[in-house]
């Protein structure tokens, strides 16, 4: 199997983190996304959404983070993605919360509009206006996350075990970091999230993204 990712990804990391926890074999592919390889005509014959990430496994291609979580915790029998029906279907849900709501305002209404100059609105009205409304449903978000989804003895998203939810999730959060979001008026994320940094796998997996983090720090953005 070969992973299409990079490692600042916010969607590639989830996938970066599970397979080296699972100690899958993966050959891994860089996509410069920050020098628009993702646009360049060989990536895009093979996934014309120009994102990252993409596993092959043969001649089977499959986009979208979650979705390639799903794959290969099924492919490998992994107990992060539970066998029971229900326990399933929590996992699932809580995969498309987060997909569906969170990262909607979170990522692409908060962050990536102050980040990326591409998603940047020309008009500073408009774009002060989007990063505002981002900033006030994010609230609402993490306010949730953090007593419906965690609460006070949850370690993790749907119990006390891992789930690929929680690779999903962790990575969407901590894209917070990018322009500096202080969680400490969340302390069950916080506590949630201390978990998932405590992995093996987080200090290889987050290197390259906590650099990335570092650059940014001292600007003037709009932050939780």
């Amino acid at each position: 199997m070969k992973l299409y990712m990079h490692p600042v990804s916010t969607v590639s990391r989830p996938v970066l983190q599970f397979v080296a926890d699972e100690k899958i074999p993966v050959d891994m592919e860089v996509v410069d996304i920050l020098k628009g390889q993702h646009y360049e005509p060989t990536y895009s014959k093979l996934n014309p959404n120009h994102l990252v990430p993409m596993l092959e496994d043969g001649d089977f291609r499959l986009t979208e983070s979650a979705a390639i979580l799903r794959y290969l915790a099924e492919k490998t029998g992994s107990d992060a993605y539970p066998k029971d029906i229900r326990q399933r279907a929590r996992v699932n849900e809580v995969l498309d919360w987060f997909n569906s709501n969170f990262y909607r305002d979170w990522g692409y209404g908060l962050i990536y509009p102050q980040l990326f100059p591409h998603l940047k609105r020309e008009d500073a009205k408009v774009q002060e206006a989007v990063v505002a409304w981002g900033k006030e449903k994010s609230k609402g978000w993490l306010q949730i996350l953090n007593d419906h989804w965690l609460g006070p003895d949850r370690q993790y998203l749907c119990g006390d075990q891992i789930t690929i939810a929680d690779y999903f999730g962790a990575a969407l959060v901590t894209a917070g970091e990018l322009v500096h979001c202080n969680l400490s008026a969340y302390p069950n994320i916080e506590r949630w999230l201390g978990n998932m940094k405590k992995r093996p796998s987080y200090g290889t997996v987050y290197e390259t993204f906590n650099g990335f983090c570092a650059s940014t720090k001292g600007q003037p953005w709009q932050a939780i």
